[in-house]
Parts: C-alpha cells; sequence; structure tokens
C-alpha cells in the first residue's frame, strides 16, 4: 500500500462528495414537506417539532451503538463493505420523497430516515477517516482529514445552493438520483483497504511483529493494538473503555469531542429561534448564514488547515480551532446587530479545525487494525453530545425565549452552549501541558541513563 500520496484518495474523495451532496439538498425542503404532511396550512405545528425531536434522539442512539461496531467490522473484513451499508440505506429514504409527499408517503419516508439515520449517522464519515488512515503516513494525516472534511462541507455548500434553484419535488428526485450515483461509483470504483486475517503468523495480528516491523520509521511508527488480536465477535463496552482510557491523548480526545459536541449541538437546537426573535431572520436571511458557515469551512479545510498541519502540527490547530469555535458561539449569544452573526460566522475559518485535529490525534495513538472502532467510538461519543444538546437547550431556549421568561437576554442559552465550548478548550490547554511535562520527563530520563 502506496502511504507516499493522497492522489489515491480521489475516489474516496468523489463518493463522499456526492454522498454528502445528496444528503444535504434536500435539508432545506424538508421542513415544508413535513408541516405539509403533518400540519397543512399552519406556519407553525408542535407535533412537526416533537417528530423531529424524536427523530433525532433515536437516531443519535442508534448511532452511538452502531458506529463503534460498523468501525470494528471495517478492521477486520475491509472498508469497502461496511461503506456500502450506509452510503446504500440512503437511498431509501430520498427514493420515497421523490414518488410522492403525500401524508403516507411522509410517514414511510419518516420511518425509513430513523432506519438510515441509525447506518448513516457518523459511520460513513468514521469509515472514510479510516480509509484515510489506512492510505496516509500519520505525519500527513492532519492535511488528509482536513481536505476530507473540506469536501464534505462542499457537498453541503453545493447541495444548500443547488436546492435554491430546485422544486420541492424535483429536489427530492435529484437528491435521490445522486445517491444512487454515489453508491455505484464506490461499489465500481473505489479500492478495498483495511481489514485483517488473523493467523498464527500473521503479522497484523502479532503486537510484537507489528511493532517490530515498524519500528523503521520514527515519525510515522505505528502503535501495537490495545486490543487482544485474536478476540472474535462485536467489540464489548470494556473494549470500548479499553480503546479510549489506553492513553492520556484518546481520554482528552474522547471528553474534548463530549463537550465541544454538545456546545455545537446546542448552538444548533437554539441558533435559529434565537436569531428569529432577536432579529426577526427571514428564510433568507437563514439560508444565507448556512451558506457563509459552509464557505467558511470548506475554505478552511481544503486550503489553509492542509498548509498550516504540517508546520504547527494537530495540537496546536486543535488549540486554535477550540479558541476560535468559543468566539463563534459567543458573538452569537451577544449579537447586538443584525450583521454580528455573519461576523461570527466568519470565525468558522478557525473552528473548522477542531474535529480534523481530534480524529488526527486519535488516528496517530492507535494501532493500524484499529482504526474503524477507534474513530467509530469518536463518532458515538460525538452522537450522544447531539442526543443531549437538544434534550437540554430546547427547553431552555424555549424557556428564555418565552413572554414569560426569567430576564430579558434571549441569547442566554447560547452562551451556555458556549461554556461546553470553554471546557473543551480548557481541556486541550491541559492535555498540551501534561504532554510537554511528560516528554521533558522523558528527555531527563534518558539524559540520566
Amino acid at each position: 500500500m502506496n502511504k507516499d500520496s493522497l492522489a489515491g484518495l480521489g475516489h474516496l474523495f468523489v463518493a463522499s462528495f456526492l454522498f454528502y451532496f445528496s444528503s444535504f439538498m434536500v435539508i432545506p425542503a424538508i421542513t415544508d414537506v413535513t408541516m405539509e404532511a403533518v400540519c397543512p396550512g399552519r406556519d407553525e405545528c408542535s407535533v412537526a417539532i416533537y417528530l423531529t425531536g424524536f427523530q433525532n434522539a433515536v437516531t443519535g442512539l442508534g448511532a452511538l451503538v452502531v458506529t463503534p461496531i460498523v468501525g470494528n467490522l471495517s478492521d477486520r473484513y475491509g472498508r469497502k463493505a461496511p461503506m456500502t451499508l450506509p452510503v446504500t440505506v440512503a437511498i431509501l429514504p430520498l427514493f420515497v420523497l421523490a414518488c410522492n409527499r403525500s401524508e403516507v408517503y411522509f410517514y414511510v419516508y419518516y420511518v425509513a430516515k430513523i432506519v438510515a439515520g441509525i447506518f448513516c449517522e457518523g459511520t460513513m464519515h468514521c469509515l472514510c477517516l479510516a480509509y484515510v488512515a489506512d492510505h496516509v503516513r500519520p505525519r500527513r494525516r492532519a492535511a488528509a482529514f482536513a481536505l476530507l472534511s473540506g469536501v464534505s462541507a462542499a457537498g453541503f455548500v453545493s447541495g444548500t445552493l443547488t436546492a435554491r434553484f430546485l422544486a420541492t419535488s424535483s429536489t427530492f428526485q435529484v437528491a435521490a438520483a445522486v445517491a444512487t450515483a454515489a453508491a455505484l461509483y464506490l461499489r465500481a470504483f473505489l479500492p478495498d483497504s483495511g481489514g485483517v486475517s488473523c493467523s498464527d503468523d500473521d503479522q497484523a495480528c502479532d503486537p510484537l511483529l507489528q511493532a517490530s516491523s515498524s519500528s523503521a520509521s520514527s515519525s510515522d511508527e505505528e502503535l501495537s493494538p490495545r486490543l487482544p488480536p485474536h478476540k472474535a465477535g462485536l467489540p464489548s463496552l470494556s473494549d470500548m473503555l479499553t480503546l479510549l482510557t489506553g492513553s492520556l491523548a484518546m481520554s482528552g480526545a474522547a471528553t474534548i469531542t463530549f463537550f465541544y459536541s454538545l456546545g455545537e449541538h446546542g448552538l444548533q437546537t437554539a441558533l435559529l429561534y434565537y436569531l428569529k426573535a432577536q432579529f426577526g431572520y427571514s428564510k433568507d436571511e437563514f439560508a444565507n448564514l448556512l451558506l457563509i458557515v459552509g464557505a467558511a469551512g470548506m475554505l478552511s479545510q481544503l486550503t489553509v488547515m492542509p498548509i498550516l498541519a504540517p508546520i504547527l502540527g494537530e495540537e496546536i490547530l486543535l488549540i486554535v480551532g477550540l479558541l476560535g469555535g468559543c468566539t463563534h458561539v459567543f458573538l452569537y449569544g451577544i449579537a447586538w446587530s443584525y450583521w454580528v452573526p455573519y461576523l461570527s460566522a466568519a470565525f468558522v475559518i478557525l473552528s473548522a479545525f477542531v474535529h480534523p485535529s481530534i480524529r488526527t490525534n486519535v488516528s496517530k495513538n492507535v494501532a493500524s487494525n484499529e482504526q474503524g472502532i477507534a474513530q467509530g467510538c469518536i463518532s458515538g461519543i460525538s452522537s450522544f453530545g447531539g442526543i443531549l444538546g437538544p434534550l437540554i437547550f430546547t427547553p431552555l431556549t424555549a424557556w428564555v425565549l418565552s413572554e414569560t421568561g426569567p430576564f430579558n437576554f434571549k441569547g442566554f442559552s447560547i452562551l451556555c452552549a458556549g461554556v461546553c465550548t470553554v471546557i473543551a478548550f480548557i481541556i486541550s490547554l491541559r492535555m498540551r501541558g501534561a504532554q510537554s511535562s511528560a516528554c521533558k520527563k522523558s528527555i531527563v530520563q534518558q539524559e540520566q541513563a
């Protein structure tokens, strides 16, 4: 396997772009479809809100369980077959609404979307990350992960722009066609990678042989597996905890992921309602804001981060990204004019460093045959934050924005979400300090020896 070039990832990037393009294209239209099916002729509908909340909760819980399992299967049997699952399952709900958007079809879509979300929410991304780790040396993974995230952001921006020029019926038809093309392209052109066949003399399954074979490289050294090399079956909870607590880097990455995801989903839960109440934002302002966020993230991950990653390293980029994320959230919360949210959106250029940096750190601290389960565990933790975020911040936002609210500060719930990002930032600083202390201690011990 050639690990000296990013050129071999072209097919993965194309399949990933098509997948996210089809997924994000329908987001601007699905609210109107839901309202028309559940509460026709009405502008407000609590049933639609609760249906969406239930769907997000079930999807997040399912992804929390499924993503590490699928990641572990990809470590054992290769990336391509498990990757085909989310790409194929995602076609079904789009196809249902492409046929009809009546009430019956909507509820069929609703069930299909929950099932698809369980297998797609986080699974596709973690498998793509593991695939990239199979083909790129550790010292170049930060740039490669940033490019992968940038491709996803490009799918978001392109899908959102395309949806603005299509009728609702055409939107779902085009999305279903593109999702089908993504599945066919992946099966036809993407080479398989990953997977181990454990035998008594198999180097990939023997930690000692694996460690000795990789000792020739310093900056690109592969770590020995932390999990039992001949373990059969699906990963247990103890296996996942062993992996996540096996080093300071892994436990820190898991903790940062949880708090940052909690803050992110808290912001997403409250932001649109807050902007509507505070500045009277309409659909066009929301769309413009989302496009700025998507474009800033795409620009950052496709151009800025690949340049800075080899110079600064993922640890510094993570700290910078978290600082930008804190600023991004707090500016929303204290916005004093309608243009301030647009200024806040520009800080996505920095906050876009966070997730690729975390994933790079995780990838460098596990063995090559544990990439799938490690990335799956991190995706599961992110999904858990996505479950708690709406549960905590939806009632808090409704309470603060209500006419009987305790005080006249509509951005309070967003500032609470910002506190979660600040906690993640503090943890990253403490991790950096602990790693520096451990490095100095190791140097002193070597000099004394």
